[in-house]
């Protein structure tokens, strides 16, 4: 099986694991409050539902796809909300499930389909098939713990974590340059346990600079599922710290973050 069509089967995975999660919510279920400002449940599954058909649209029409990033450059910080109650606006929850379950089918043919070499365009540089795959995967991880989170589920970490660790150290210098600073010259070592012990390691061995930690508590803070006092990810060094305060993995404007436990406890 060939790396490009692993992240894909890892994407599929994802998002049918979370789908099982919402799949027999009722209507009171699709309304509950996330922990995002002002998203439910719907608006998260709506949000994925978009991108995915935005991806599809870069991947087979990419001319009709510069409209879309002419429309995120108009309005940065307000196109991913208006996409997303648009769609909830527009449809019941059991639409919008379907919604989202036939856009992500036909977005994985045309990623299985592609070929070799193929380049897509995004909000930022253009992607490797399996690049766009695994952000895909990265949104689908992260909104669904916004969803776990809503229903109070604990969910269990997976293999499927090292494509968001990977996306979230990749993106390192994306997350200096949204904040308008010079990213550091030196590489950093990441070094990160799995669940059951296995250590992920990033970047040289001898680099002053380092990131320790769970691979899931990393995985949180790069999607800014979690606030960093919140998580046993530590840092050595002063620009490894700075950037565990600014990293994202996602594209776009920096984002709010989370409150840390206590604070949010305390509202």
């Amino acid at each position: 099986m060939s790396a490009v069509v692993a992240v894909i089967d890892d994407l599929r995975e994802e998002s049918d694991e979370l789908d099982e999660l919402v799949g027999e919510l009722d209507d009171p279920g699709w309304r509950g409050p996330t922990p995002a400002d002002r998203w439910t449940v719907a608006h998260q599954i709506a949000h994925l539902s978009w991108t995915d058909e935005v991806a599809l649209l870069a991947a087979t029409e990419p001319d009709r796809f510069g409209d879309e990033v002419a429309k995120a450059l108009a309005a940065p910080e307000a196109f991913v909300d208006e996409a997303a109650d648009a769609l909830v606006a527009a449809h019941a929850p059991d639409a919008l499930l379907a919604r989202w379950r036939e856009g992500r089918a036909r977005l994985d043919k045309v990623l299985r389909d592609a070929p070799a070499g193929t380049r897509i365009p995004w909000y930022g540089p253009p992607m490797s098939v399996a690049s766009m795959a695994t952000a895909r995967l990265m949104e689908t991880w992260a909104h669904g713990q916004d969803i776990a989170d809503a229903l109070g589920v604990t969910r269990t970490p997976t293999a499927r974590l090292r494509h968001v660790a990977r996306i979230g150290v990749r993106a390192r210098n994306y997350a200096y340059a949204v904040r308008g600073i010079t990213a550091p010259e030196e590489e950093f070592r990441v070094e990160l346990r799995t669940a059951d012990g296995e250590m992920i390691a990033y970047g040289p061995e001898g680099a002053a600079q380092r990131i320790t930690g769970p691979l899931l508590d990393f995985c949180l803070l790069v999607t800014q599922r979690a606030h960093r006092s919140d998580l046993a990810v530590t840092a050595e060094g002063r620009d490894a710290d700075q950037w565990l305060g600014i990293a994202q993995a996602f594209a776009g404007p920096p984002g709010p973050g989370r409150l840390p436990r206590a604070e949010r406890e305390t509202r």
